[in-house]
């Protein structure tokens, strides 16, 4: 995959991601925040290109789930897991392969577990370098944070699912892709606590990176299947990939408002109305609906998306 000339990933019809050139640098700090007995997360504070990391700290071991975006970033979190973990063996694994979550692997190289599974892994080499390039230019601080970046392999790959028993509390690792992404992983730690990375975010529209010729393995179909094979787990706490820890209310109204989009791309598709039109329609109504969520410049993504599909 090859990436376009612009300040970053353009679409064919030429629209682009939100701007983040006056964006506060990409820092993963504060301290962990405890979500319930050995649960934690370094909260992204709504900042972009800052996800909120887990760290779930059971009695033999201790799983770190994303790392932020680079190098820096990933050892920030491999100094708050060491902390709260003390001599328990590390994991570290990551919702999907997109820089903010994974990219800043490396730290955590001969210092944990590194675990993938085999789809996530595979999308990481066809892609990896392209979205270096294409992260690089949203900003200065961002291309300050990716500038040393080095890809590492995962120690351990899975498919399907895998389990850790962490001693007192046991995480659940599956893939579900395509969605959000091909190889989107959840972690369901003691059937309580669900890290859903972007296949959830809280207050925001969802990320859709259809972006042709670049990247168009993204399947808004099937994330709507996932989102509610995700709910049907009944998790207690969610924890979203960008925006406030909350509960399964969250993973219900991503998904309601993903069908809501592919129901009224079937209508204005089944009465002739050209993509760009539907698209300036459902930004107009979804802004209107859903008027307490941030990046609507997303919207437009997922409408060709799921014009791209039918």
């Amino acid at each position: 995959m090859s990436v376009p000339d612009s300040a970053g990933p353009v679409s064919a019809a030429g629209q682009a991601p939100p701007d983040l050139s006056s964006a506060p640098a990409p820092i993963v700090q504060g301290e962990p925040v405890q979500v319930t007995d050995g649960i934690f997360v370094i909260p992204d504070r709504r900042i972009p290109i800052v996800p909120n990391v887990g760290i779930v700290v059971g009695e033999r071991a201790a799983l770190v789930i994303d790392t932020g975006v680079g190098p820096r970033n990933g050892a920030y979190v491999l100094d708050q897991a060491r902390r709260l973990a003390g001599d328990r063996r590390l994991y570290l694994t990551i919702t999907h392969f997109h820089p903010e979550h994974g990219f800043g692997a490396q730290a955590f190289q001969g210092a944990a577990t590194i675990i993938y599974n085999r789809a996530q892994h595979e999308e990481l080499r066809r892609k990896g370098a392209a979205y270096l390039d294409m992260f690089k230019r949203m900003s200065e601080h961002i291309a300050a944070e990716l500038a040393d970046v080095e890809f590492v392999d995962p120690d351990v790959t899975y498919e399907g699912e895998t389990r850790l028993d962490l001693g007192g509390h046991t995480a659940v690792l599956r893939e579900w892709g395509p969605a959000h992404t091909v190889g989107d992983q959840t972690v369901l730690v003691d059937d309580a606590v669900l890290f859903g990375g972007d296949l959830i975010e809280t207050r925001m529209f969802p990320i859709a990176p259809y972006m042709p010729p670049y990247d168009v393995d993204v399947d808004c179909g099937r994330w709507i299947e996932v989102l509610g094979a995700s709910a049907a787990m009944g998790p207690r706490t969610v924890v979203p990939g960008h925006g406030e820890v909350t509960d399964l209310g969250l993973i219900r109204d991503v998904r309601d408002y993903l069908a809501h989009v592919r129901e009224r791309v079937a209508e204005l598709r089944s009465v002739g109305v050209p993509v760009e039109e539907a698209v300036a329609r459902l930004d107009q109504e979804a802004r209107a609906r859903w008027n307490t969520w941030a990046n609507p410049e997303w919207i437009g993504f997922t409408v060709r998306a799921f014009f791209a599909a039918t």
